[in-house]
């Protein structure tokens, strides 16, 4: 005996319903045409941010308002010429210019010793690091960051040429059709 599919009415409520079968597995076959009502999209709900990244990107983010709004010295390079044709000292890493700069005369004299050069005369410039950031960056022409006490390992920090850092004209991680328009 078959029974009618129940109505709304008659159906019992959601705590006692038991879930339909699921049906026998077929013989493949060709895949049946979309039908536009059995299709449905599935928004999907952001997935909520790890909290420990959370908390290193503030920081990070405070570390950048402290650097934009600090004085910083930064080595001319070792080029000749007058201290006015002299640029900045820089060093390239994986295809990238970092302009080096420290936070003091003492991170200055570490990267100095590390290099093995501690006895020469050191020629810096004091910049605000919102001015290397938004304006020297830029003006190197190539893809190029700043790395603040280098010298000092994990206490340094690497300011990269990415959006939100940099310019965005300036930006590795900027869309392709962005760059042709720079």
């Amino acid at each position: 005996m078959t029974e009618a599919p129940a109505t709304p009415a008659q159906r019992p409520p959601a705590s006692e319903t038991v879930p339909e079968p699921v049906p026998a597995a077929q013989e493949p076959g060709p895949d049946p045409e979309p039908d536009a009502q059995k299709t449905r999209t599935v928004a999907q709900e952001p997935v909520p941010e790890d909290p420990e990244v959370t908390a290193r990107r503030r920081e990070f983010l405070r570390l950048l308002g402290e650097f934009r709004r600090t004085a910083v010295l930064v080595p001319l390079g070792d080029f000749p010429g007058s201290e006015d044709e002299r640029g900045l000292l820089t060093a390239d890493f994986n295809g990238i210019r970092f302009i080096l700069a420290f936070s003091d005369e003492q991170a200055l004299a570490r990267y100095a010793q590390a290099r093995g050069e501690f006895s020469r005369e050191w020629t810096y410039r004091t910049i605000l690091g919102a001015r290397l950031l938004d304006v020297a960056v830029p003006a190197a022409g190539v893809p190029c960051g700043v790395a603040l006490d280098c010298a000092d390992g994990p206490d340094g920090m690497v300011f990269p040429p990415v959006r939100g850092i940099v310019p965005d004209e300036a930006a590795v991680d900027r869309d392709e059709g962005e760059r042709g328009s720079a």
